[in-house]
């Protein structure tokens, strides 16, 4: 008996028991639509984190003030602040660095005609637009004037400007007031996306000179104005290392420092989002290996029903191999009728995860939304999964009909 002939026998098999056949698929559609809208999702969630990280630019370079003393492990400083704008300025010329921009940042309450939101307030130079790869939506960005002049300006991220004005028009020239200091809006940012803490159009900027005077206060370091955090942006990725090992030297003699007693500690933004990536890359095969678990239960399905399958067809059976068919013949036959529910139930279980993702990309998490990414390796690999899994529950029911007895199969009642 070919192939043919006995894909011909297994569907008129399952047509005449097809609630049955039904409801064995639906644990394999179920099993696949979950791997297919899990990794899609996880796949999803990763592209939205890297994008935002990708964002502000994976040439980065983070100097903050800590220490690295204890075994190695960079440890915060607490409320040792020794960071200065001379120290920014000093990493300025080093070769390899395409702008440094210093920066203070703290909270604050900004209200509008009775709106009012507690949003991030950084104090920033005119570099930290080109560091930080912002766009302007609307007006301008702090400049050099203001920071000299410790003006009382402020630009709005785009989703301060939605929460206070409902959007970036009509929002430049007027004024708010920023923890109860009035400020007037020179210009609001385009939206960068992002939640919670990520959120980077939760934001408002003002000179780090007025940052530092009116809004943040300021300590002072070695004669020097104390920051929070200096951005370094580098030419490219390749000279990453040379640039850290530049930075380090120059800090170094600066802050009478030797290599391992730093009192700063350098991050490297390649570094975060490759570390992004792997825990990602973790969270989506744990997903992908939940979901897995109810194609599995849906193979046991199909096992118990193919065995209940040879039960219910003994006689059948006796009567085919007596007159001729072979073991291999009966033991086809219950495979591909095992491997034909795994098939079409593993194809609608795709349609439907498909769906399911679709839907899910439509949910607006915050301000963001997460759209899932369905790649042709997740079908084919739930595809190829959910074959295995017909095939493999159907070969103890298969092997079960192919052994059975002639005669002891037509005496079955």
């Amino acid at each position: 008996m070919d192939l043919n002939q006995s894909f011909r026998i297994a569907l008129a098999s399952l047509s005449a028991n097809k609630l049955r056949s039904i409801l064995t698929m639906l644990g394999v559609i179920i099993g696949v639509a979950a791997v297919i809208a899990m990794l899609s999702i996880g796949r999803g969630a990763q592209a939205s984190i890297r994008a935002q990280i990708e964002s502000i630019g994976t040439n980065l370079l983070f100097v903050r003030a800590g220490s690295t003393s204890q075994g190695g492990v960079a440890q915060a400083a607490g409320s040792a602040a020794t960071l200065t704008q001379d120290d920014a300025e000093a990493l300025v010329n080093l070769s390899g660095v395409v702008a440094v921009s210093p920066e203070m940042q703290g909270r604050g309450q900004v209200v509008y005609q009775g709106v009012n939101a507690n949003t991030s307030v950084i104090g920033v130079t005119p570099e930290y637009q080109t560091v930080h790869n912002y766009a302007i939506a609307d007006g301008e960005f702090i400049s050099s004037a203001n920071v000299v002049a410790h003006s009382s300006v402020v630009v709005l991220g785009s989703g301060v400007a939605d929460t206070l004005f409902g959007g970036s028009g009509g929002a430049v020239g007027q004024t708010i007031r920023v923890s109860g200091q009035p400020y007037r809006v020179i210009g609001v940012l385009e939206s960068k996306g992002g939640t919670g803490i990520a959120n980077q159009d939760d934001q408002i900027f003002v000179p780090i000179s007025t940052a530092r005077l009116r809004l943040l206060g300021g300590a002072r370091f070695r004669g020097a104005n104390v920051v929070g955090t200096v951005t370094v942006q580098v030419a490219s990725t390749d000279v990453i290392d040379d640039v850290i090992s530049a930075i380090t030297e120059t800090l170094d003699a600066r802050h009478n420092t030797v290599a391992g007693e730093e009192d700063f500690i350098i991050q490297n933004q390649q570094d975060t989002l490759n570390t992004v990536t792997q825990v990602t890359d973790v969270l989506t095969l744990f997903l992908g290996g939940v979901a897995g678990i109810s194609l599995l239960v849906g193979g046991i399905g199909i096992m118990n029903i193919m065995l209940v399958s040879v039960t219910e067809r003994t006689r059948e059976i006796g009567i085919r191999k007596a007159v001729g068919a072979r073991r291999s013949d009966i033991l086809m036959q219950f495979l591909v009728e095992s491997a034909v529910l795994s098939v079409v139930g593993g194809l609608i279980g795709i349609l439907l995860g498909w769906l399911i993702s679709v839907l899910l990309g439509q949910v607006k998490l915050g301000t963001t939304t997460i759209q899932p990414l369905v790649g042709l390796d997740t079908v084919l690999l739930a595809t190829l999964f959910s074959m295995a899994v017909g095939l493999f529950f159907g070969i103890y029911p298969a092997t079960r009909a192919a052994g059975l007895q002639p005669v002891e199969a037509l005496r079955y009642e």
